[in-house]
């Protein structure tokens, strides 16, 4: 399969987004009755040709625009890497709960420069696995795809390859 010109215009995505709503609505209803197998390896196979044509650091709206999760090992691995105290660490990057969860504490968050992670090696697992189309069970997730399908134009491109491939036509509005 060919792919199309890939957008990666967050403007042009937003307004397309917009445009799209009813749009979307109705493919996320196409999606929901495919054979999920099926539907993870073709969601996955267009990620592995749509993400290396997508230059991560042209954009970096995820780490722009996303609560960002960490846990305790993590915290430890980046304030090792930093080398500051765990204390530090918190005291000036993380926000927990009442229950202990933690958080990056600012969007956009602390580690990006130049639209780049400045702990790129010791970043939380949530950053290493974002857009997680390479996951299994894509129909439990598209309410979680498609909110982020106009933040990043890796689902972005994605979502569109992929109506072309299931056949998805626009419905008349």
């Amino acid at each position: 399969m060919q792919l199309p010109i890939l957008e990666t215009n967050l403007d042009t995505i937003a307004k397309d987004t917009a445009a799209k709503e009813q749009e979307n609505a109705a493919f996320i209803t196409l999606l929901k009755k495919l054979n999920s197998q099926e539907l993870d390896a073709a969601v996955q196979r267009l990620e592995l040709k749509i993400t290396p044509a997508i230059d991560c650091t042209q954009c970096g709206n995820c780490c722009k625009s996303l609560m960002i999760g960490l846990n305790t090992a993590e915290a430890d691995a980046a304030a090792g890497f930093l080398a500051i105290s765990r204390e530090d660490f918190d005291d000036a990057y993380v926000e927990k709960s009442l229950s202990g969860k933690m958080l990056m504490s600012a969007m956009p968050c602390h580690f990006l420069a130049d639209n780049k992670c400045t702990i790129y090696d010791n970043r939380f697992a949530g950053c290493r696995e974002f857009p997680a189309l390479h996951l299994p069970a894509v129909q439990d997730r598209l309410f979680t795809i498609f909110m982020h399908y106009d933040r990043c134009p890796i689902i972005y491109n994605v979502m569109e390859a992929l109506k072309t491939e299931v056949h998805f036509e626009t419905p008349i509005v």
